[in-house]
């Protein structure tokens, strides 16, 4: 009874429209009072308890460093940096987008933050160069979600947090899989750019003007090593390599670059801020949520229901991809995260999976639902940022789905792409 009162009240609140933090708050509230033997105020408590956690603090923190990095003119060298390389292959401009992306992701670990740090620069030269709305819109999208795959990434944040699974783990095992999706994506761009006759930037640059290039972008290029190269050289955690990226994108945006004043600084921390805010209501909610889960051993329940269906290894996680993807549709990934992955987990466990590979498939499922209607939040930011309605981007986003897919499959049947890293650097 109240398992079902818990999902039944969940879909209701989704279908009446109320925010995801907040239906599962009231989703949980409704179990809560079905089962007469919580206090009404154990939401409240868990709201404060989720927050109080050294590891949660690297969300906001990253989360600013995004917006800061956005603002500071960091995007802007790291895209002058990869034209001056890549901008006369066919396509050039696109594939400049998704190594931007990609650099942007090894600071930012949020996909609608470099959706919108990067497309505000890229989409009106596209468009200029000829590139059509719906490819350029679509590309920037998808691209975009690569910032949860390659580290650092709040969804793998989450993840650890909820599973009690070594977050420097999931970043290390995040690299590969996130650079085969990038190059995926690449090879997308160059090879339809070439059906469409999208030529690259006729300009060639000398030796010295790419390394005046590299010169002025030295900073933006150097701040992926100092975070990741802290987490790993065992400087700082995870958290504090947060912290660090926060002041070093400061530093960067106000001292280095000056191209932050007080009020555009005001505007970046409130975004920050806001951005912040629901996430950790989130987080809070999902919480609670999760441990009325377990309170009614429903991770139990689905885990025998789902081990039923067949006791073949490849058709279970095939299943479980089908599940995550369909959830992508309908639900953000940090909820989606916090609720599933204790679900999910002791299924990956039976079959002898890493814990850090299942997290990977994850992340990359969850990944995709940032570029799948009806959320998609990805596709919203990338219709507003290009000021097009929200059909112009769904149009031209069917092929970067299907290439993501293949890399899902690749990632999910193969361990080697995401366990090569830890196995070989930190012994897992």
């Amino acid at each position: 009874m109240v398992s079902a009162a818990l999902f039944i009240s969940l879909i209701l609140f989704l279908i009446l429209n109320v925010p995801v933090g907040i239906a599962i708050g009231c989703s949980s509230l409704v179990a809560i009072m079905a089962s007469g033997t919580l206090s009404h105020t154990y939401i409240v408590s868990t709201l404060v308890s989720a927050s109080d956690s050294f590891p949660i603090m690297a969300i906001p923190l990253f989360i600013l460093a995004g917006e800061l990095m956005g603002a500071g003119g960091v995007s802007k060298r790291l895209l002058n940096v990869c034209n001056a390389f890549f901008g006369r292959i066919t396509g050039g401009l696109g594939i400049c987008t998704v190594v931007v992306c990609m650099f942007f992701a090894a600071v930012s670990g949020s996909g609608p933050a470099t959706v919108a740090a990067v497309g505000s620069m890229v989409v009106p030269s596209m468009l200029e160069k000829g590139y059509s709305k719906k490819f350029t819109l679509a590309l920037i999208a998808c691209a975009g979600s690569i910032g949860v795959i390659i580290p650092p990434s709040i969804p793998m944040v989450v993840y650890g947090v909820s599973t009690s699974t070594s977050i420097s783990g999931m970043f290390m095992a995040g690299f590969v899989p996130g650079f085969l999706i990038g190059g995926v994506l690449i090879a997308v761009c160059y090879f339809y750019s070439k059906k469409q006759g999208w030529k690259g930037d006729e300009k060639r640059y000398s030796a010295r003007e790419k390394f005046e290039i590299i010169w002025d972008a030295k900073w933006a290029l150097i701040n992926p090593i100092i975070i990741l190269g802290g987490i790993y050289g065992g400087i700082f955690t995870p958290t504090e390599a947060a912290a660090v990226a926060a002041v070093y994108a400061f530093i960067c945006g106000v001292f280095i670059h000056k191209e932050m004043n007080p009020g555009k600084l005001f505007n970046t921390i409130g975004n920050a801020c806001s951005t912040t805010g629901t996430t950790m209501v989130i987080i809070g909610c999902a919480t609670a949520f999760t441990k009325i889960l377990t309170i009614q051993q429903i991770p139990t329940m689905v885990t025998n229901m789902i081990l039923g269906m067949s006791d073949n290894k490849f058709v279970i996680l095939l299943l479980i991809n089908i599940l995550l993807l369909i959830v992508g549709c309908f639900m953000d990934t940090t909820p989606a995260m916090m609720v599933l992955s204790p679900i999910l987990l002791p299924i990956a466990l039976s079959f002898n999976m890493s814990p850090i590979h299942f997290g990977i498939i994850m992340v990359v499922n969850l990944a995709i639902g940032f570029i799948t209607p009806p959320l998609g939040i990805n596709l919203f930011v990338a219709a507003r940022v290009g000021k097009e309605p929200l059909e112009t981007v769904t149009s031209g986003i069917v092929m970067f789905i299907l290439a993501m897919l293949v890399c899902l499959l690749l990632i999910t049947y193969i361990p080697q792409i995401s366990m090569a890293l830890p196995s070989i650097l930190m012994g897992y």
